[in-house]
């Protein structure tokens, strides 16, 4: 059985979306060496593949996913609870959740429970520098806990303080070396299911899907439980902004427009979650950007052919705010075919119309 390996969704990987995307997010997040960057998206090589679960938090579009690792099923877990102790497998401590390496707590994960003032206690920190995840794993950790410290310095009402996130450092010395090696081999049992040779096996080979060979390709919009998580956070009774910088693990992202737009459309296209739109209306035209639907994958810089899609270095991150108008133009109507089009300035046909007549001076002058 296959269930034990995370499974990679290519649709939602902006190395699908875009066939030169230079995206490697679950590539550097992965201790093993076990992902494979394709024009495609990616590939899992299982023979190397340790369920660590960092690739699944590592991907802002939500890529990667695991049967055996579930974000959400965690938090539900931990709003039943009065308090949440979390350790990793590796060390071998009890805990109320066990998670495969503790960086694929994400700050998402931190944020809404500390804004919820429910104790949380991480356990098996100690563990870290002698852990196989090492040391992407404690580096995963580290990142996560910062991101969610600037989240709470944003939208921390005065009135309501969070509460902290308690990382425990030392290696409790009550526990001996046969109770901890009990408790793994639990938790092992408990990762498989059925036993070690169900664990071993490598999944059935599947058909994969023809994959059309363009550079950027269509699929369906999805969001990602991360993002809606952090409208959740980020969103303050008291109505004050909050402000961020852009973190790398934070899936949030405000995009601006600046002169130059060829009006491709390209951005549109290649968007995962369809946080980029094109409205049109007999008259109008324009390029539409929904900030509560962006990951901050980046694919739409990448795609951006003249360069003037950018990222805003600090933003408001609450929820629900007006749609931001990137790019509007008046249609324009072709005098020969009589279709609509945009430009960016007046003109007298289309772009396929004059295409045409310079095909026809080229060939009979």
């Amino acid at each position: 059985m296959a269930f034990a390996y995370p499974e990679f969704r290519p649709s939602r990987c902006t190395r699908y979306r875009f066939r030169y995307s230079e995206c490697q997010r679950c590539l550097d997040h992965c201790p093993y060496d076990a992902i494979t960057l394709t024009d495609e998206g990616a590939r899992l090589d299982e023979s190397r593949c340790r369920n660590c679960g960092l690739c699944i938090t590592a991907c802002h579009t939500g890529a990667w996913t695991s049967e055996i690792f579930k974000p959400i099923d965690l938090l539900r877990q931990a709003i039943r609870q009065p308090e949440m102790k979390i350790a990793c497998a590796p060390s071998g401590l009890a805990a109320d959740a066990v998670v495969p390496c503790l960086g694929v707590l994400s700050p998402g994960f931190f944020a809404y429970l500390s804004k919820r003032r429910i104790p949380v206690t991480v356990l098996g920190a100690a563990h870290c520098p002698e852990c196989a995840h090492a040391p992407k794993g404690a580096e995963a950790l580290a990142d996560h806990l910062a991101a969610a410290e600037q989240l709470r310095l944003a939208a921390e009402e005065p009135d309501k303080p969070w509460l902290p996130v308690t990382v425990v450092t030392e290696t409790p010395q009550e526990k001996g070396a046969e109770q901890v090696a009990l408790e793994r081999r639990q938790f092992f049992r408990r990762l498989v299911g059925r036993g070690v040779d169900t664990f071993a096996a490598p999944p059935a080979p599947a058909d994969r899907p023809v994959v059309p060979d363009k550079a950027i390709r269509a699929g369906a919009y999805a969001m990602t439980e991360e993002r809606e998580l952090l409208q959740i956070v980020c969103d303050r009774q008291d109505g004050e902004a909050v402000e961020l910088s852009w973190h790398e693990s934070l899936p949030l992202l405000r995009l601006s427009l600046q002169p130059g737009c060829t009006n491709c459309e390209a951005c549109f296209r290649v968007c995962p979650t369809g946080a980029i739109k094109i409205e049109e209306n007999p008259g109008e035209w324009g390029l539409i950007f929904q900030f509560d639907r962006c990951v901050g994958c980046l694919v739409c810089l990448e795609v951006c052919q003249p360069r003037v899609l950018t990222a805003d270095a600090h933003f408001d991150a609450r929820p629900e705010q007006p749609a931001r108008v990137l790019h509007a133009l008046r249609k324009q109507r072709c005098s020969r075919c009589e279709r609509f089009f945009v430009a960016p300035e007046p003109r007298e046909q289309c772009p396929i119309c004059e295409d045409d007549d310079d095909a026809f001076a080229q060939i009979f002058g």
